[in-house]
């Protein structure tokens, strides 16, 4: 009797499970609890936990040392997120320990709650977001590799806002967003103009794409774009925020991506990581979208997978789709080859010493609307520092919270940490009661204060 040699793949890949099936924001809602059950019994009907070089891994939990780290959570981290969310993130911290310290090749995080929508300051649930688990990933690692270069390309079909938020100006992550146009979905922004701030000039990259953009245009986009970008950043770390939603079934978008894209736009990126976020097609589109991203992660042929209805004749892009989407990736194009030459004063006015930033905010989870004032000092010599004063008024209660917060990045220099410092210890002597809680939120220190309610 022949042997029967077992299929093997050619990266390591660590697989981590968490589905989350006791958490949901509702039964009917699409962040339900049985989001990923199809998909963990695709998973196992395959077989692809029998192919030598895939393994499962158990998550580690997050503490509220590493949601801090991230997130400034109002009032606290008990107030915003449950178990489930610290068991998310920390499946991505999990995810990024086993690459970086070589136990696996690459790691996929199939993990619910996702995270991409929670901005630095969080005052509840945004875009079915509470916390932001892969930037709580990316805080964790940076704590033992302060100066590794991360890059993110996200590839969920809403606009990866609070991702782009929290990094808008760290020199040291680029982050690129694929999304469906912001004037047709939630949450309206990603725009060609948000290119991050002066100290991180386009570090932000943002590719809206038209609504009906199939495998092709997704697929132009990576190949034509975002994969010369990242062979000139160079990321240490390069990471997919897997979002699912731009499948022809999702329930919530009007993409018109397959399986197949998914899974050949993955094998073009080659990411480290990949960290499962939004999609809402629970039976049609996640089993085999995660099979075939699972695939093309370990090395394996992946050109079997399709759904059951699966029509290439009805996945064709239209020309006004591509010719849009070949017009935007021009410009971004000329965007990242003159970054280095643009007279940032044109593009943000004249830079003293704080760039100013105002946003309105909704949180369309929890109906709480947010307006917000960030102030970052322009340093020549390091990303400076952010100052944040925020009110919150949540809808059906009315109750209105007002916090004042400064942010120190990790690389901040010595004499922006000191003014930092100072600015904090000023506020809390000097608020006479105009704010409720006051945050410090200092990443070069690893130091954490919250104080209130006053």
């Amino acid at each position: 009797m022949r042997k029967v040699e077992r299929l093997k793949a050619r990266n390591r890949l660590g697989l981590i499970f968490f589905p989350a099936f006791d958490w949901e924001i509702d039964p009917t809602h699409p962040e339900r609890q049985e989001r990923l059950l199809y998909t963990r019994d695709q998973v196992f009907e395959e077989g692809l936990l029998d192919i030598e070089g895939i393994i499962e891994y158990k998550p580690e939990i997050a503490t509220a040392e590493d949601i801090l780290r991230a997130n400034i959570c109002v009032p606290d981290v008990e107030a915003v997120c449950t178990t489930s969310h610290l068991i998310s993130a920390g499946g991505a911290i999990r995810a990024a320990e086993l690459v970086l310290e070589g136990e696996v090749d690459k790691a996929f995080a199939i993990v619910r709650p996702p995270g991409h929508h929670a901005f630095r300051v969080v005052h509840g649930a945004r875009g079915f977001c509470n916390i932001n688990n892969e930037a709580v990933m990316v805080e964790a690692i940076r704590k033992k590799y302060p100066d590794i270069k991360i890059a993110f390309v996200d590839t969920d079909a809403h606009h990866a806002d609070g991702t782009q938020e929290i990094y808008y100006h760290d020199p040291n992550v680029l982050n690129i967003s694929i999304h469906q146009d912001g004037r047709t979905l939630y949450p309206g922004t990603g725009f060609l103009h948000e290119l991050g701030g002066p100290g991180a000039f386009a570090r932000t990259l943002n590719v809206p794409l038209p609504p009906g953009t199939t495998d092709e245009g997704l697929l132009y986009v990576v190949e034509e774009f975002i994969l010369p970008v990242l062979e000139d950043f160079k990321p240490d770390l390069l990471i997919n925020s897997a979002g699912q939603d731009n499948h022809y079934s999702d329930p919530l978008t009007n993409m018109r991506v397959s399986a197949q894209g998914y899974a050949r736009m993955n094998a073009l990126l080659d990411p480290d990581l990949a960290i499962l976020q939004g999609g809402y097609s629970i039976e049609s589109a996640l089993p085999y979208v995660n099979v075939g991203i699972i695939l093309a992660m370990a090395g394996l042929d992946y050109s079997y997978v399709r759904e059951p209805d699966y029509d290439a004749g009805k996945l064709k892009q239209d020309r006004a789709i591509t010719e849009d989407i070949q017009r935007k990736v021009e410009w971004l194009q000329r965007i990242w080859e003159e970054r280095d030459s643009i007279d940032l004063e044109k593009v943000f006015g004249k830079l003293d010493k704080f760039y100013t930033r105002d946003k309105d905010i909704y949180y369309d989870t929890d109906g709480i609307s947010e307006t917000q004032q960030e102030k970052v000092r322009v340093c020549p010599d390091c990303p400076g520092y952010i100052l944040i004063d925020s009110t919150a008024v949540r809808s059906y209660s009315g109750r209105r919270t007002r916090i004042y917060a400064v942010s120190i990045p990790r690389l901040s220099c010595d004499n922006c940490h000191r003014e930092a410092t100072e600015e904090f210890e000023e506020m809390l002597s000097s608020h006479r009661g105009r704010y409720d809680y006051i945050y410090l939120q200092d990443l070069k220190k690893d130091k954490y204060i919250a104080r209130g309610p006053f």
